[in-house]
């Protein structure tokens, strides 16, 4: 019978121990862990992560089991990726050392639009891509997100104007200063045209995938922004995003596609909560 009792009292003394900068510390470092999940999710890095923790686990049960060798093998395997995790992780530990640097590892970037102006720019962006579709024009559109691109946009011509279809489209007339290169978009501004993208040093890529394409999928995997690229040989409009790229886009799959760089993002987790506990006051 006092063995009914022992677990229930152990659990009731560990709780006695916790004390309130426990809870508080244990809150932010599962909102810090929350937010690099959100970074990760999606990119080529979650599959390292995978990967990381096969191993993790095959060290446990090796040494459960005590295969001697291969716990030897997998230690000293974990000791040379302590040293490779720096480059296979550059991309992520880039963009978040960026968000940190400007204040928005925890929070969103207050340049986003209401739903309103945020559908005008986003119709203005997908009659363009059209127009250019049709025409067969070549276009990259670099849609900025919360990490902001100014080292991208100084390598273009400064403009800092309305976003609207004809604007655009003039932007992209062949054969003029502004037509080559990737043009800026923050907001409902184009900030910039003509810039300067880095390539993406994959070569598993599709060898149907031209400069454009590989311009737009080496920025997307430095940064959160989302690329538009319209292509010059078949007019196929295509979306890059965290490394990966989506083509073959219509009006509609393009306009879901974009909205969300212009509009807030409902964090699932923390957003729910929130929303319910208004909606009991």
């Amino acid at each position: 019978m006092p063995m009914d009792f022992e677990f229930p009292t152990k659990v009731r003394d560990l709780v006695a121990t916790i004390a309130p900068l426990d809870v508080f510390d244990i809150v932010v470092v599962a909102m810090i862990f929350y937010k690099m999940y959100q970074m990760i999710q999606d990119t080529r890095a979650i599959t390292l992560v995978k990967g990381l923790m096969v191993i993790a686990l095959l060290t446990v049960i090796c040494g459960w089991l005590n295969l001697h060798v291969m716990s030897w093998l997998l230690q000293k395997s974990s000791d040379w990726l302590l040293i490779a995790l720096p480059i296979l992780f550059q991309p992520e530990l880039r963009r978040a050392l960026e968000h940190i640097g400007q204040g928005q590892f925890l929070h969103q970037s207050n340049s986003l639009l209401d739903k309103k102006e945020a559908d005008s720019v986003v119709d203005e962006i997908v009659k363009t891509a059209k127009k250019l579709s049709q025409t067969k024009t070549g276009a990259l559109m670099v849609l900025e997100r919360e990490m902001k691109l100014n080292d991208i946009s100084v390598t273009g011509i400064h403009i800092d104007g309305i976003i609207s279809s004809e604007f655009l489209l003039n932007v992209f007339i062949v054969n003029t200063p502004l037509h080559d290169g990737a043009a800026i978009i923050r907001g409902n501004r184009l900030i910039s045209a003509a810039c300067v993208l880095p390539l993406t040093e994959n070569h598993e890529l599709s060898t149907e995938l031209g400069t454009r394409h590989r311009a737009a999928i080496g920025l997307s995997e430095q940064c959160d922004a989302l690329i538009v690229v319209v292509s010059e040989e078949t007019g196929t409009i295509s979306v890059a995003e965290n490394g990966r790229m989506v083509r073959h886009l219509d009006e509609q799959t393009l306009a879901a596609k974009i909205r969300p760089a212009f509009t807030r993002r409902e964090d699932k987790l923390f957003g729910n909560v929130l929303s319910k506990w208004r909606g009991k006051k």
